[in-house]
């Protein structure tokens, strides 16, 4: 009798497709097909930041940085589920150049290892392997003039989109108010930008939302599906922050957090739950919704009003904070 062939079990976006006898492929080409907006504006380059597992990350400075002083620098972490995306697809290059052109900054974007290959705590491992990697190059007698020349190590942000934003979150509580393991690396803040947190009881946001959306529920739970460890569920401690297991929250001291989500996002109701459990344990958290917006729609449409509105917040949150 005949082996029946492989068939696609989980297909996530067409990038990642995983077949009944489990074996996976990944394909090279981004879900956005879109031209690298790059003017010359913006100078970048790719560092090996983890030779164990060959992880880059793509550093950014604006081509005529001010003189006199040095910029702040900001991570931004992708989104994609914990399952795709990369530092080097279109859309994530696209904001990179943009953050580092409207904030007069210089951006650190990493790669993480994805799932279902490397299912979490992978990803979030590697976030805290990337932000290592600067205080490195900080405490380094000869560290990267590229980078060393016009980087403010005492002034650091860490920002995430969606999956980038739960690994935002963790190394806001790994690391605690002053984050005195960097030193002399000081980050002074964190923006989760529509963080992918989940659990077991669903929200209404997740329950009610259309299933057009460009991150529906059909999606979410594929993504936690192929990425939580197994045999757990969504109510792990990297997944939900609030979970029984989750360690609590209520006594750490945290550096400010910035919460930014689409107010037509399936994830708003834990972004806006989130931001309101943090503060009212006296954290210093502000938290931002943009009504009628989607998930990600300060990368897939980076010119819109709203996404403008967004570079400005983000901006103001850095001044107010790098002191």
């Amino acid at each position: 009798m005949a082996t029946p062939s492989p068939y696609v079990v989980d297909d996530c976006r067409g990038v990642l497709q995983v077949f009944s006898d489990g074996s996976i492929t990944r394909s090279a080409k981004p879900i956005f097909n879109i031209p690298v907006q790059d003017d010359g504006s913006v100078l970048y380059k790719d560092s090996l930041f983890d030779p164990t597992h060959d992880l880059h990350l793509r550093l950014y400075k604006p081509a005529q940085p001010p003189s006199g002083h040095k910029l702040p620098i900001l991570y931004y972490i992708h989104g994609g589920g914990f399952c795709i995306g990369s530092r080097a697809w279109p859309n994530c290059q696209n904001y990179c150049l943009r953050l580092a052109s409207d904030l007069r900054a210089v951006v650190v974007s990493p790669d993480y290892r994805l799932a279902p290959e490397n299912p979490l705590p992978a990803a979030v491992e590697d976030g805290f392997v990337a932000v290592k990697w600067l205080r490195d190059q900080a405490g380094s007698e000869e560290p990267d003039s590229w980078l060393a020349d016009v980087a403010d190590f005492s002034r650091v942000f860490i920002s995430g989109d969606s999956a980038g934003g739960n690994i935002a979150h963790h190394l806001a509580v790994r690391l605690g108010a002053g984050s005195a393991e960097l030193g002399p690396v000081r980050v002074r803040g964190y923006v989760l930008l529509a963080p992918f947190f989940g659990g077991t009881v669903l929200t209404r946001s997740e329950a009610e939302g259309p299933t057009d959306a460009f991150l529906n529920w059909e999606l979410i739970a594929r993504f936690w599906r192929l990425s939580i460890p197994v045999g757990e569920t969504t109510d792990h401690p990297l997944v939900n922050p609030f979970g029984p297991a989750s360690p609590p929250l209520e006594r750490l001291d945290l550096d400010p957090i910035l919460v930014v989500v689409g107010g037509a996002d399936l994830l708003k109701d834990r972004a806006e739950d989130y931001a309101k459990k943090l503060k009212s344990w006296g954290k210093k958290v502000e938290y931002v919704e943009f009504e009628g917006k989607q998930h990600g729609f300060f990368t897939i449409d980076p010119d819109s009003h709203a996404a403008n509105e967004l570079m400005l917040i983000i901006k103001q949150f850095i001044a107010a904070n790098s002191s």
